[in-house]
């Protein structure tokens, strides 16, 4: 059987979902027993996500190989078991560049080098080679970023046009699309969604199934007038409307309305009948909690919905393994310092989680926010920057080294417990030049790390320039941390922890890029368990002003 091929593309607006809908249709077909590939292809210029702003992009998401993405593929790796490495995301940026090291290197033989054919080759070679990852792929589920109409998508829309004329039984087109409500009126319209797929078909590409975003559910004669103006078949105009509680009910919702049967016959393919139970016995669970936990998350791009999606959806595994409800508040570590107060700051938290960043903003309230955990033995757990955060603090106050800091903050801090790692030292470039990607870990016996995980080893995913200074490490051990996670190849600590506290450790590592909601992270499910402990005999909590 030759490999199929699924083009999703979004139209009238951004932010409509593609990405939760493309690995939902991949979660769908996995249970058919297929074996599928995920790609996405984003537009804009810049090589890869790495660089670019949080509160812009949003969260960037690491692979084992240590590819920076988009973190759609967070989507992908959260809902299907597809392969996922540098080849599943590709950018403009880097196809331009791949054309232009091309050109130089003469092997366009000198032809005018142009976007028809020679970018739209390239794209269609990255399309291939995302199929080529697994010899068993049967699908590969494309996503194009961006809007049709936009002039950066173009390209990409060009490519998957020859690709399916190329191969017009292998190839298949679903628009995502948004259909308003107007309260004013008291009318869902329609003409957004018409004038988008026109815009499609301009192109030269017809699509063969239309999603509806909407917030209520479509009526059959919304149904039948898109399916006159768009020229599908009336069933294949499937509602896509806001979920109350869980984006982990698309995928139900869509298989309700016949999606991936559609799919199926579409393409020609005949499988077994979809096994969803597993799926929806976790969104029963996450739907009907027996009680409640709070988690306070102290960061510094809180602002952003995405900055943390990863931080997020990992909690909400986590409490769905509980079997508790989740309430999640976000903090501004800025705002705690100008408060004057951590407690009026962050209380009535049952833990408190310290993700990832860069810079200096936001330094000195995650410093705040650590020792008011430590000092007043409330659940922590620190995310690469919040590892090193909790190594700063307990460097300031129980060691007393009072003006120890990070290296990335102040470089000429008397005490650099927190240093460049020496592979950093001599780079000059920004972009992709970080420890990324996946690193083993050896865990000590006995220790709390090794309670969570069950094991002596793991493989974790890393991207940061900055570790612990193994100069400080017997002081510390001497004071009660312990440093519980090593590579022991390069001596570096990546997990930290205080034996004498209920919870509170820190890992170096990003372990939200490995969790699903049916496989909770062992350490995001054992810090939701021991906010559940320390419930039931919460000690008197300490006062703590600003001062870090």
């Amino acid at each position: 059987m030759s490999v199929k091929y699924i083009f999703i593309t979004g139209g009238v607006v951004s932010s409509l979902g593609k990405g939760i809908t493309a690995a939902s249709i991949g979660l769908l077909l996995e249970s058919r027993e297929l074996k599928i590939a995920m790609l996405k292809l984003d537009p804009y210029l810049n090589v890869d996500p790495g660089t670019m702003n949080p509160f812009q992009h949003g969260e960037v998401y690491v692979t084992d190989d240590g590819a920076e993405t988009d973190l759609d593929l967070g989507h992908y790796y959260r809902y299907t078991h597809s392969p996922l490495s540098k080849a599943s995301n590709s950018t403009s940026g880097q196809i331009y560049d791949q054309v232009i090291k091309k050109e130089r290197k003469g092997d366009y033989l000198g032809k005018t080098v142009q976007v028809i054919p020679h970018v739209t080759d390239e794209i269609k070679e990255r399309i291939n080679a995302c199929s080529a990852q697994e010899k068993t792929t049967q699908i590969v589920i494309v996503e194009i970023g961006g809007t049709v109409g936009d002039i950066e998508s173009l390209p990409f829309l060009e490519a998957i046009r020859q690709f399916r004329y190329e191969r017009p039984k292998d190839c298949i087109n679903i628009h995502l699309t948004y259909v308003p409500y107007l309260k004013a009126a008291g009318e869902v319209k329609t003409k957004p969604t018409q004038h988008s797929v026109q815009v499609l078909r301009e192109i030269g590409i017809v699509p063969d199934l239309i999603l509806c975003r909407c917030e209520q559910a479509l009526t059959d004669e919304i149904k039948a007038k898109i399916s006159l103006f768009c020229s599908v078949p009336q069933d294949a105009v499937i509602d896509e409307k806001d979920v109350a509680h869980s984006i982990y009910e698309v995928p139900i919702d869509l298989h309700a309305q016949r999606l991936d049967e559609m799919i199926c016959k579409s393409l020609g393919l005949k499988t077994k009948n979809p096994d969803l139970s597993a799926w929806e016995k976790m969104v029963y669970a996450a739907l009907h909690p027996k009680k409640k936990v709070v988690i306070g998350i102290v960061g510094k791009y809180m602002d952003h919905q995405d900055a943390y999606k990863s931080v997020f959806e990992s909690l909400h595994h986590a409490a769905i393994k509980a079997g508790v409800g989740l309430e999640i508040r976000r903090f501004e570590s800025d705002r705690i310092v100008e408060n004057g107060s951590v407690e009026k700051a962050i209380q009535g938290c049952d833990g408190y989680l310290v993700p990832g960043g860069f810079g200096e903003r936001g330094w000195e309230g995650k410093i705040l926010t650590a020792r008011y955990c430590r000092e007043n033995q409330i659940p922590y757990f620190g995310l690469c920057l919040g590892m090193q955060v909790m190594i700063v603090e307990f460097a300031r106050h129980v060691l007393g080294l009072k003006n120890a800091h990070s290296t990335e903050v102040n470089p000429n801090t008397p005490d650099p417990v927190i240093s460049m790692l020496s592979e950093q030292k001599k780079i000059q470039m920004l972009g992709g030049t970080m420890r990324l990607g996946a690193y083993p870990c050896e865990i000590k016996k006995g220790s709390l790390a090794h309670k969570a995980y069950g094991k002596t080893l793991v493989w974790e995913r890393h991207r940061h320039r900055y570790e612990f200074n193994n100069q400080y490490k017997q002081a510390f051990e001497e004071k009660g941390m312990l440093f519980s996670g090593t590579l022991e190849k390069e001596h570096l600590c990546e997990i930290s922890e205080i034996p004498s506290h209920p919870w509170m450790l820190g890992v170096q590592f990003h372990p939200e890029f490995k969790s699903k909601p049916l496989a909770a992270h062992p350490l995001f499910a054992d810090f939701i368990a021991s906010t559940l402990l320390e419930k039931r005999a919460a000690p008197p909590k300490k006062k703590l002003m600003t001062n870090a």
